[in-house]
């Protein structure tokens, strides 16, 4: 296994207290550079004749080899470290979302209107019209982002308080990206009828409903259920915001090598949630030819042990996940790291295109596959070509709030697909470059337009 490269995710705040002299500054680089840190910005706190004090960003690909990091700079003669800690931890103090008041309460009139009695107006207005919470409250514009805790992240079932601040930071980009308020709400159940009941009940509030980290096969029923008894769009991240910036990546990657998606072989391993979303949008789009992979190999028809989500996409062949690759033209990973090599890749078909999307460690480095792939991609922001859901999830509920759609159907994820692929113009296409920047401001706009188009196509527009 290759090792990882230092991330912001892993990164340190250093303050240190170093000797006002040449090269002093230089010893402590180096000691960092030794050990593999990666020096990011150096602030002055303060100087006088003996001592200088700074204070340093350094990532580092791990928990232990921040401590190494720290350990080296301890080392050197003449400095000291006054403090550090870890930056990432320290975002979250506090949590990372408040709930901020519109208006301001400087006066009895202000009171007045904004609450009793002036409020009780506004109750009746919308017991007499009901659409009118649209427009006289926050639902129009807010999300609830839901989860029970069950698969956070690649980390498993950790439970809903330590959930809570992946939901907080989805809740941080639906605002940042599509100007959304959403409110992270985190089950103490995993119960799928009591989840399905605590989702209905609170639906009064939100005009749409992400769910997030949910353990598949469970998520697919209560995704289901939910769609059926809610009118406002409820979508499962984990699986079609994966699989809509999946296939707008694939569309590109295709447009390289000049295939089309009815002529290819794809291979996905990892049945769960979003391999089988992924699935059957690249089904829907008009690919022919998919073959899912799970730990024990390939989605036979032989096999008596395949939920009803994973028969659909049973064939006839049996094998191992190299054995699904030979001749494979796509292959994309949303499932473990290192369960591919380089010799599972020398098998596929010419310009093969890999998309190893596990994280943080991908399916397969890409430093050992570059020169032999067409395209490659990940989900890690290191390296070009991440595949990340906020390409997807802000712009389809902006869309689907702004038309308040009573729902979400293929047609926009498909629709979505296309106009973030469509960002990049045949100029700037190249192996490195099949998919937005997450901070193209293009994004989140085009592919709200996109959805916007489709639900008026498909009659779940409501405005």
């Amino acid at each position: 296994m290759v090792n990882l490269n230092p991330s912001a995710s892993y990164s340190l705040t250093v303050q240190l207290e170093i000797p006002n002299r040449p090269g002093a500054l230089a010893s402590v680089m180096s000691a960092i550079a030794s050990v593999g840190g990666s020096l990011g910005d150096i602030s002055l706190l303060q100087r006088n004749l003996k001592y200088t004090q700074r204070e340093l960003s350094i990532d580092a690909s791990s928990s232990e080899h921040a401590d190494k990091i720290i350990t080296a700079i301890e080392a050197l003669p003449s400095v000291k470290v006054i403090s550090y800690c870890d930056r990432t931890f320290a975002i979250h103090q506090g949590g990372k979302i408040s709930m901020v008041s519109k208006l301001p309460l400087k006066s009895q009139s202000d009171l007045a209107m904004a609450y009793t009695p002036g409020v009780g107006r506004i109750c009746r207005a919308i017991a007499d019209e009901p659409e009118q919470v649209y427009s006289l409250t926050i639902k129009g514009n807010t999300v609830a982002v839901v989860t029970d805790g069950s698969a956070v992240l690649g980390l498993g079932n950790l439970g809903p308080q330590a959930a809570l601040p992946v939901m907080e930071g989805k809740a941080l980009l639906f605002k940042e990206f599509a100007k959304i308020d959403a409110f992270p709400i985190c089950l103490a159940t995993q119960d799928t009828e009591k989840i399905i009941e605590a989702v209905k009940n609170i639906a009064p509030v939100f005009g749409g409903i992400n769910l997030e980290d949910i353990a598949a096969p469970r998520c697919f029923e209560i995704e289901q259920r939910l769609r059926k008894e809610l009118d406002i769009p409820v979508f499962h991240d984990d699986q079609h915001g994966t699989a809509i910036v999946s296939l707008a990546a694939l569309y590109n990657a295709l447009k390289l090598v000049g295939k089309t998606l009815e002529e290819i072989k794809i291979v996905i391993n990892g049945a769960g949630a979003a391999g089988i979303a992924i699935a059957n949008l690249f089904k829907k789009a008009g690919a022919t030819t998919i073959w899912l992979c799970d730990s024990k190999g390939i989605l036979s028809q032989q096999r008596n042990d395949l939920s009803e989500e994973k028969k659909v996409f049973a064939v006839s062949t049996s094998g191992t996940l190299a054995d699904a690759m030979h001749d494979a033209d796509v292959f994309l990973g949303v499932s473990a790291p290192g369960v591919v090599t380089p010799e599972m890749v020398h098998t596929m078909a010419s310009q093969p295109i890999v998309m190893a999307m596990a994280n943080p460690i991908p399916e397969i480095q890409p430093e050992l596959i570059y020169d032999d792939v067409a395209v490659m991609a990940t989900g890690r922001s290191d390296y070009p070509n991440q595949i990340n859901n906020v390409l997807a999830f802000p712009g389809v509920f902006r869309g689907a709030l702004d038309c308040r759609a009573s729902g979400i159907t293929i047609n926009m994820y498909l629709e979505a697909a296309k106009a973030i692929a469509a960002l990049i113009n045949s100029e700037d296409l190249d192996r490195e470059h099949i998919i937005p920047s997450v901070f193209d401001p293009r994004v989140a706009d085009a592919v709200a337009s996109a959805v916007r188009q489709a639900a008026l196509q498909d009659g779940v527009a409501r405005k």
